[in-house]
C-alpha cells in the first residue's frame, strides 16, 4: 500500500506502508512528518480530508489532529466515497500500467508510482480539488446516492 497527499499546491511525497497501518502509525509516519508541514506549507485555511478507515479515526489519531490544530473535514460514517484523491489514485494506476514489461519487483514498481505520482500534471490535480464543492452539492442533492463523480 501507498499513501499520498494532494492539494491545488503541493503534494507529498508516497510513502510506502509495509504492513497494517495502525492508528499509531498513521499519526508517527504519515500525520507529523508528512501531513502537518503540508498543511503548515498551504496556511491557516489548509483542510485534512481524509476518511473513516480505524487508523485515520483513532482515538490517538484524534487526540493528535487536536494538539497539532490540523482543521479536518468532517466525514459522515456512511458517506459516499467523494474523495478526489481516489481519481489520482485510478490515474495513477493508468500511468503504471502504460509501463511494458510490468515491473520486474516491488522496487521497480515503487519507483515507477513515485515517478507517476510526480507527473500527474497539476491542472489535473487542481481540477480534482476544486471539484470538491460540486461533488458535495450533488451528493446531498442526492440524498447521499451515487454521483457522476
Amino acid at each position: 500500500m501507498v499513501w499520498g497527499g494532494i492539494s491545488t499546491r503541493l503534494r507529498t511525497p508516497l510513502y510506502h506502508v509495509v504492513g497494517n497501518l495502525t492508528g499509531v502509525r498513521y499519526q508517527n509516519e504519515i500525520l507529523q512528518p508528512l501531513v502537518v508541514p503540508s498543511l503548515q506549507a498551504i496556511g491557516p485555511r489548509a483542510i485534512l480530508q481524509d476518511d473513516n478507515a480505524p487508523p485515520h479515526r483513532s482515538a490517538a489519531v484524534n487526540t493528535f489532529i487536536q494538539q497539532a490544530r490540523v482543521n479536518r473535514m468532517l466525514w459522515p460514517a456512511n458517506s459516499p466515497d467523494l474523495n478526489p484523491t481516489e481519481h489520482m489514485w485510478d490515474e495513477l494506476c493508468r500511468r503504471v500500467q502504460q509501463h511494458h514489461p510490468p515491473p520486474a519487483n516491488l522496487g521497480q514498481l515503487l519507483q515507477w508510482l513515485q515517478q507517476e505520482w510526480n507527473g500527474v500534471p497539476r491542472a489535473f490535480i487542481c481540477n480534482l480539488i476544486h471539484s470538491m464543492r460540486q461533488r458535495c452539492v450533488e451528493c446531498l442533492a442526492l440524498n447521499g446516492g451515487h454521483t457522476r463523480y
